[in-house]
């Protein structure tokens, strides 16, 4: 069907993914989130305005740049037990974020990091990097922790087994007050215990035997 001037501006899910370089399903995650207006049509079909894409395009170009450099991969022993995990750290404190990294970056199996400030980021990164682990805090301006992990668990979304740990100085009441926490979710209260932390990461992802 060929295309009139009024749809000339309206994209399908697949053709924003591939103006935006990401998968079809990370497309539907951001328009669930709210990152990318839609609106279906009669037969259930989504479609995103051109500009809308385009503003995207433009944001992540010159906003979503990492607080820190990502952490190069550490170089594991050979009788590690772990093989290269892909982590997220999703965190507005720069001096938290840094540290969080490099002391990650020290842990004893290879690890890829990337770095987010805020949820709206984040979600942007997961779709792009596909990380086995996100580590956030709650507290953050824009899109906080809470909604992105109401966002990324909710079902359909295709990350609801993402692995997900929360490191947050906010209370137990506090966190109750914003809908609690996902079941599945681990959380570390702040200032975190790294070496815990590494522990359960390293139990997390660790080879089962054959």
């Amino acid at each position: 069907m060929r295309k009139t001037s009024a749809n000339d501006d309206l994209m399908t899910t697949r053709e924003a993914g591939e103006k935006l370089g990401v998968a079809v399903r990370t497309v539907q995650l951001w328009v669930e989130a709210g990152l990318l207006p839609a609106w279906r049509t009669a037969g259930g079909h989504r479609r995103i305005p051109r500009a809308a894409v385009d503003a995207l395009m433009l944001e992540r170009s010159q906003v979503f740049i990492p607080a820190v450099a990502p952490a190069a991969p550490v170089v594991a022993p050979p009788s590690a037990a772990v093989s290269g995990i892909k982590i997220l750290v999703v965190e507005d404190d720069p001096i938290m974020l840094r540290l969080t990294s490099q002391v990650m970056a020290t842990w004893k199996f290879p690890v890829t990091l990337n770095t987010a400030s805020n949820g709206f980021e984040a979600l942007v990164r997961i779709g792009e990097m596909q990380p086995d682990l996100v580590v956030t805090d709650l507290h953050m301006p824009g899109m906080d922790g809470f909604q992105m992990l109401r966002t990324l668990k909710k079902s359909g979304s295709g990350y609801e087994a993402l692995k997900v740990v929360v490191v947050s100085a906010l209370s137990a009441a506090d966190i109750a007050a914003n809908g609690g926490l996902p079941a599945d979710v681990s959380f570390f209260a702040k200032p975190v215990h790294f070496g815990r932390l590494e522990e359960l990461v390293r139990a997390s992802f660790e080879t089962q035997p054959a």
